[in-house]
C-alpha cells in the first residue's frame, strides 16, 4: 500500500511538472487557446473553407480515397 501511495505521488508530481513546463513555454494554455463560448466556436467554424477555388464536387471527384476500404477502427490491425 505504501509503495502504491509513493507511485501515485510520483505520478502526480510528474503531471504537475509537465503542466508547469507547458505553461512556461506557452505551448497550450486552455484559457487562451480554447474558445470560451458557443459564439466563438461558431465564428471559428464559419471561418473554415473547404476549398477556396472550387466546389465540393471538384474536391470529391479529385479524391484518391478508396470508397471500398474498410472502416478505420483505432487499435484494430487488419
Amino acid at each position: 500500500i505504501v509503495e502504491e501511495l509513493w507511485e501515485e505521488e510520483f505520478i502526480e508530481r510528474c503531471f504537475q511538472e509537465m503542466l508547469e513546463e507547458e505553461e512556461e513555454h506557452e505551448w497550450f494554455i486552455p484559457a487562451r487557446d480554447l474558445p470560451q463560448t458557443i459564439g466563438q466556436i461558431q465564428e471559428q467554424l464559419n471561418g473554415l473553407v473547404i476549398n477556396g477555388n472550387g466546389s465540393v464536387e471538384d474536391l470529391v471527384s479529385k479524391s484518391n480515397l478508396n470508397p471500398n476500404a474498410k472502416e478505420f477502427v483505432p487499435g484494430m490491425k487488419y
